[in-house]
């Protein structure tokens, strides 16, 4: 057990350091590098909206209704609050509500 815990805190103290040691501050960061810090976010976004949607079928009750409702109130929130704390949390508690009350 000892050694697994020793294994898991240097594989966390690894990934967290080694962008710093790799690209220390006082040299240049490399343009592929710097390309990936801005689209990696978005992809990501975007890989999880399709992975929480792959089971969503609009044939069978309740035809994707509870998810169209949160997905529309997340965008809101976000365009209104730019928050995205708030938009998640907003969107997940409207998620959860419809599906155990309204559509239960």
């Amino acid at each position: 057990m000892a050694a697994l815990i020793a294994v898991m805190a240097a594989a966390t103290v690894i990934t967290r350091f080694l962008p710093f040691w790799i690209f220390p501050a006082n040299r240049r960061i490399p343009g592929a590098v710097l390309y990936l810090g801005r689209v990696l976010p978005y992809a990501v976004s975007a890989l999880l909206v399709v992975y929480c949607l792959k089971g969503v079928s609009i044939a069978a009750p309740p035809h994707g209704i509870p998810e169209a409702v949160s997905i529309l109130l997340i965008v809101i929130l976000h365009g209104w609050k730019n928050n995205t704390l708030l938009s998640i949390a907003g969107g997940s508690f409207c998620y959860v509500f419809l599906i155990q009350t309204v559509f239960h």
